[in-house]
């Protein structure tokens, strides 16, 4: 690897006695039993010297294990072996401890390096507390923290990653804020360079100070559009040198990393590298965030990850991924991923196996490592217990957000503040004990066997039009733990309760006696050709003006593709599709959109006939927050003709993506109503309150966080859980206090959906 071979940068050169040894003069004495930590600071979980690593050098055979793992072919021996683990500090501050596999409290960082992790991330935010000295959550992370967490990770024996942000909370895709202190610059690009410089200049001068051992510094986190309150790639580059120059004076051995999402948007990387290189931005590796139920296929990672390395002569990393190992919630906070609806299940199997793979796709490309996301963020306290661990995570910042970031990031702290979505994609069980994933790094060197087991049964979907014959397939896909399948005849039951529109299922057992299930959609006509833009073949769209373009994309409602949108200055564009052969009648139209950043913009989904037009207006209303804009009454006359058309006038940096257009008859007969629907339906009902502001303050939280919990047990078949966060809704629903903002008209209606949705259940 190009910048490996400088001594500093041996992920390795840490690990051994004399390290360990050095850890009473890092690390405060362990607390006592029961003592509580002091102000600001993080009790010390148990140590325990039985930590049990994985029984096989990198020399060994396979490895007996209970889950299978094949190595991974050309695995360099200096290829880092990464973890995220910011959040730790807040987490031990709410009473979460760890265990061994023999299950002895165990201290986490020794837990990982034992395991083969040789690298740590710590996020940095710049102040991420309030006026009142109140932490924003997850974790707390100001320089002091980090500092904190990053001694504890060199006494370990593993090196660190600093994660700069420029931000005082979450710095992503839909959101680049200035920390409160930059605020006035309003965006000079020359102001935060130089604020940019200072502040990395001074917090790893910090870290060295302590004694942290940093073999790399990341400028920006997610920098898509922008760092810091800067937006487009020329002012990104110039507030990333700034960054990079500060890490060069101060550690001039790290490795300098720049740091992108969404590898599966074409032609993304490329731009960012190409205008980096102009710049002449100083940096050595070209990190990327890589989620498989969000960025695309592992081919296009590899394909994309070279074409940087041999481009432009970078290292490249994959400094974030992730997977979930069951699809349980741990503490009573929605999680990200929820369902067996992806590529891989959600088990400890499916777990290893996403793992696995995003290593061998990070060493196709010639990658220096793979960094997993948060793998120790576990729940604070048990579902059932959600008012105890809101307390903790506003007390200790062991959530995503406490509601004290609500000034800062109204629109999204402020309102969905809560505990982690992660807990079900960590390395440990919701109690701190390790899962046999924790030895991933170790088996996909050694590779790992385990007796064969059945690991899934492919789901069926059949989507059909109303009055089509329901034709289920006779046979089914079984998946089994050493990635084989095989197909199997499958014996349905009897499917002839199917009528209307509506969402039905069908139970069924393979020749072996394994259950499957299928789920039959039975849909209105849609008109619109090539509705949500899954065909390659979008002549029948016609797209002008600028900023639009028909692209796979994580940020779709339905499929992998959408109309993805953004441009660096204001912009306009449209997109039609003129229909023919219409039925005459009256139909309805609707679309969805997701997105944001669009202050002011002007934007509109609408129908022309010969009869008239009809028109509603479309929002942007935050990342993966889908809106259906539905127009209503629409006439179409005996010329059987209409257009259909979505236009935006945007401002510079507005985002988002347009899918799912659907032209069906209003008049067609309803069948049984759809309790996931119904649920939908709900949420969309409770955000367009809090818009109006007939709900507010924390019962929003609350309301939201209810919906959204019975709309993912819905969405994954499980009606007791779903029947209870509806319970709790209606609860809430039936006991605002202050300082709860609840209108009766939304209280009203709000509670008979849910009651509705109830009964339908």
């Amino acid at each position: 690897m190009a910048h490996l071979d400088r001594e500093s940068s041996d992920p390795t050169r840490l690990r051994g006695v004399a390290v360990l040894a050095a850890a009473g003069a890092l690390l405060a004495a362990p607390l006592a039993a029961g003592a509580a930590a002091p102000p600001g600071t993080a009790a010390a979980a148990p140590t325990s010297t039985s930590v049990a690593p994985p029984a096989a050098t990198s020399q060994d055979g396979p490895v007996e294990s209970t889950i299978h793992v094949d190595p991974v072919a050309g695995l360099p021996e200096d290829f880092i072996n990464g973890v995220d683990i910011s959040s730790i500090l807040s987490l031990e501050e709410s009473g979460v401890t760890f265990h061994d596999a023999a299950g002895a409290g165990a201290d986490i960082f020794e837990l990982l390096a034992a395991h083969d992790v040789n690298y740590v991330r710590i996020r940095v935010w710049n102040d991420p507390f309030d006026a009142d000295g109140n932490g924003y959550g997850g974790g707390n992370v100001g320089v002091d923290r980090a500092i904190t967490i990053g001694q504890r990770a060199t006494a370990a024996g593993m090196r660190v990653l600093v994660n700069f942000h420029y931000s005082d909370f979450w710095a992503d895709p839909a959101k680049q804020m200035a920390p409160k202190a930059w605020q006035g610059f309003d965006g000079d690009v020359e102001q935060t360079a130089a604020a940019v410089h200072d502040f990395t200049t001074g917090a790893l001068e910090a870290f060295e100070e302590a004694g942290v051992d940093v073999g790399m510094v990341q400028v920006g986190n997610e920098t898509n559009n922008g760092v810091a309150g800067v937006t487009g790639l020329d002012n990104l580059a110039r507030v990333l040198a700034a960054g990079a120059e500060a890490t060069r004076q101060v550690l001039p051995d790290a490795l300098i990393a720049v740091h992108f999402t969404n590898p599966e948007t074409e032609g993304r990387y490329a731009a960012a590298a190409a205008a980096l290189q102009a710049a002449d931005v100083d940096y050595d590796v070209f990190a990327s965030s890589y989620y498989s139920f969000w960025h695309g296929s592992l081919t296009n990672l590899t394909n994309v990850l070279n074409e940087i390395r041999t481009e432009y002569g970078k290292d490249v990393l994959v400094v974030e991924t992730s997977w979930a190992y069951t699809p349980d919630d741990g503490d009573g906070h929605p999680n990200s991923v929820n369902s067996d609806t992806y590529d891989y299940p959600l088990t400890e199997q499916g777990q290893a196996d996403a793992i696995r793979d995003v290593i061998e796709a990070t060493v196709n490309a010639q990658g220096i490592g793979v960094f997993y996301w948060e793998p120790a963020w576990l729940p604070v306290g048990p579902p059932d217990q959600w008012e105890a661990n809101a307390a903790l995570w506003e007390a200790h910042g062991s959530g995503w957000a406490t509601s004290h970031a609500s000034d800062y990031d109204p629109a999204d702290a402020g309102q969905y503040y809560g505990g982690t979505s992660w807990d079900n994609q960590a390395l440990f069980d919701f109690d701190g004990h390790p899962l046999e994933t924790l030895n991933i790094f170790t088996y996909a060197r050694t590779g790992a066997t385990a007796p064969r087991e059945v690991t899934a049964v492919e789901p069926v979907e059949l989507i059909i039009g109303v009055g089509d014959p329901v034709e289920l397939p006779e046979t089914v896909r079984v998946r089994f733990n050493d990635r084989s399948t095989e197909d199997q005849g499958v014996t349905w039951a009897d499917a002839s309760h199917i009528a209307g529109p509506g969402t039905y299922t069908v139970e069924g057992t393979t020749e072996t006696g394994l259950s499957v299930t299928a789920t039959v959609i039975v849909e209105l006509v849609n008109y619109v050709l090539n509705p949500s833009f899954e065909d390659p073949d979008t002549s029948m769209w016609i797209i002008e003006g600028t900023g639009a373009q028909i692209t796979g994309t994580s940020n779709t409602n339905a499929g992998e593709r959408a109309v993805d949108f953004w441009h660096g200055s204001d912009y306009t564009f449209t997109i039609t599709q003129h229909l023919r052969d219409l039925p005459p009648g009256q139909y309805a139209l609707s679309a969805v959109t997701q997105g944001d950043d669009a202050a002011g913009a002007d934007m509109a989904l609408s129908a022309t006939t010969s009869a008239g037009e009809w028109s509603e207006p479309l929002a942007l209303a935050g990342w993966q927050n889908y809106r259906t804009t539905v127009v209503e009454q629409i006439e179409v006359s005996d010329d059987g003709e209409a257009t259909i058309q979505a236009s935006f006038s945007l401002p510079g940096g507005a985002w988002g993506t347009f899918d799912d257009v659907r032209l069906v008859p209003a008049d067609a007969e309803e069948g049984p109503a759809d309790p996931l629907e119904a649920v939908i339906a709900l949420r969309d009902a409770l955000a367009e309150y809090r818009d109006a502001g007939a709900v507010d303050g924390p019962i929003a939280h609350r309301l939201t966080n209810a919906t959204n919990q019975a709309q993912q047990h819905l969405e994954r078949g499980r009606t007791e859980p779903a029947e209870q966060a509806l319970t709790r809704l209606i609860r809430h629903l039936d006991s605002p206090k202050p300082p709860d903002t609840l209108t009766e008209e939304a209280r009203v209606d709000l509670r008979e959906r849910a009651v509705a949705i109830l009964d339908l259940l």
